[in-house]
Formats: C-alpha cells, structure tokens, sequence
C-alpha cells in the first residue's frame, strides 16, 4: 500500500474495526479507511477469538505492515460477542469521537470527512452514519433516516457502520455484552439517544458504506428472533416507549401499510400481465387477514380484476376436491 503524506489526518477521531474469522475481509476493511480523504489516528483491530489460521496470519499481516499510513492496534480477547468486542476497542480508544466498523465492510474514501462534518457542525448530534451500498448476495441501495428517539422506537434508523462521540458512549454504559443475538446496534442507538436531553443521530443521504450481505450473516439470523429481541428491548427502554407510545405505533402502522400496498400492487401487476401468482398470494386472496388493511386490499384486489380471481376460486376449489379424493 502507498503511503500518501499529502492528505490530513483527523486527531479526534480513531477507529475501531471488530474482527471475527473474517479471513481477508479485514485487510479490505483496513483498506478502506487507510483510502480516506480525511485518515482517523489510529485504528485498533479487536479480534473476537478467532480460531481460523488463515485469519490470524492475516491479523499478523496487518501489524508488521509498516506501509499502512495509520498506526494500527490489534487486540485479541476470547470469543465473547461484537459487544464486547466493540465496547473493548472504544475503551482503547483515545479521541472524542470512535468510528465503530465491522470487519466485513467498508467505507467509501469520504466517509468520515462527511460523516465527521455533521458531528461538528451539530452538538447535540450523538452519532452519525449514511446510506449504505449493499453487495454480496444483495445489490441494493439502503437509505436509513436517522433521528431522535421517538423515531428509534418502530425501528433500527442507522447502520451499525457509524462513528459516535466517545462521552455519551461513557454515559449510556456502551453496548450491551448479554446481546449476542442481534439488534445490539439499535439498543445501543437507543441508549445514547436516552442519555442526552434532545439528542439525535445524523445521516449523509450518500451511499458511503459498502455492507456485505450474505445469507448467514449475523443480521439476518437476528431475523428469526426478532419479536424475541424487539421485547428485550422494548422492555429495557420502557420509559421512552411510555413516553413516545403514539408515535411508536403509528410509525410501525407505517411501515406495515407501506409493506402491504407493496404486496398489493405486486399482486395487481401479476393479474394484469396474466402472470402466475404466487401460492402466498393465492391464500391471501383466498383469506385476507383482518383489521390491518388486509381485507381492504383484497376487495379492491378483487374489484379490478373479478374475472381472474373467479378464476381463480374456481381452480383452488378444484385442487381442493382432488387432495380430497386422492
């Protein structure tokens, strides 16, 4: 790697990387933030016990490379969550602000130039973050909105990718190391946003973090608990939920009538274009749940395209009567 004198190094802001088998990932992860236009002091590495060779000749790699234009720290600890792992390094970590970045992204070479303008600029902003590239299995562009706490409440509104101010981590106790099943990013989010009298997260509207989708990975598993973990966590932050009660309702009421006008005109398109629909769609045409909108939309379903659902109807009954005789 070159080493480039000409750019500035920032002196409030290191970085943390959490590390765990990631095999080279982590070199592309190191990479990424020696490519900044603004460079952080320091990055320390903390490996959550990783037992794969090839991942620890890689961590070995990186700190006998003196090519690497920021100082780097890596720590190694027994296998205990990306909690612990992130609280670890930001307790390392020297500067008002901490980049928190997992060892299978990356950022893009502004980010913390643009990330770092919006803490600056606005004091009572806890932590900030961007919009996300996704690539891997997904290809997408992901555009969280940040916010206050009442806007936390429904839902997760930042990346795990984002860079805090150290003191209010202090404050709010850090992440907390008994989630080692997911959503310890949102918790987190919440807490800082708790700490501080009017507090808010901040957001580049720019993809400016590549986040690596992969179908075992730690978020999507989080999946199959969610309701488990949202009551974790709905519990933990009760007085901001008590507090906020109208707005965390109707913004999950949002996010739920946005997701069924979706599946509405999904299913409306597939009718038109004489298309094949899905089982699922099928069974909700057939028995569309109640007092959530989803009765609604199978009548105006049904009301524009009568002779397709006839159709329909007409061969549901029919697979019916030739299971039964079978």
């Amino acid at each position: 790697m070159d080493i480039r004198d000409e750019r500035r190094t920032a002196k409030d802001i290191e970085a943390v990387i959490t590390s765990y088998n990631q095999g080279d990932m982590i070199l592309e992860a190191v990479y990424s933030l020696c490519e900044q236009t603004v460079l952080p002091s320091r990055i320390i590495i903390v490996d959550d016990g990783s037992t794969d060779k090839y991942s620890l000749d890689i961590l070995n790699t990186i700190k006998a490379d003196h090519a690497i234009p920021i100082p780097v720290v890596v720590i190694q600890q027994a296998n205990s969550g990306v909690s612990t792992a992130r609280n670890t390094g930001i307790r390392k970590s020297e500067t008002p602000l901490v980049l928190v970045l997992d060892g299978d992204d990356k950022v893009k070479p502004s980010y913390i130039e643009q990330v770092c303008k919006l803490l600056h600029e606005n004091p009572s902003m806890v932590a900030a973050s961007s919009w996300m590239n996704t690539f891997g299995v997904l290809d997408s562009v992901i555009c969280p909105g940040g916010g206050n706490v009442s806007k936390f409440l429904a839902r997760n509104c930042c990346p795990a990718t984002h860079i805090l101010r150290r003191e209010v981590w202090e404050k709010s106790g850090g992440y907390d190391e008994s989630m080692r099943s997911g959503f310890e990013d949102w918790d987190f989010f919440l807490s800082m946003l708790e700490t501080v009298p009017n507090a808010h997260i901040g957001i580049v509207p720019e993809p400016l973090i590549d986040y690596r989708t992969a179908p075992a990975s730690s978020n999507v598993k989080s999946m199959s608990k969610r309701l488990e973990l949202m009551r974790f966590i709905i519990r933990k932050h009760n007085q901001s939920y008590q507090a906020h009660i109208e707005d965390a309702i109707l913004e999950i009421e949002t996010i739920s009538m946005s997701r069924l006008d979706g599946w509405e005109k999904e299913i409306c398109h597939t009718l038109k274009e004489k298309q094949i629909l899905s089982q699922a769609s099928v069974d909700f045409i057939k028995s569309p749940s109640y007092g959530d909108g989803g009765m609604a939309a199978a009548v105006r379903i049904a009301s524009n395209h009568q002779s397709t659902i006839s159709a329909l109807r007409t061969e549901s009954r029919r697979s019916e009567k030739r299971t039964i005789s079978d």
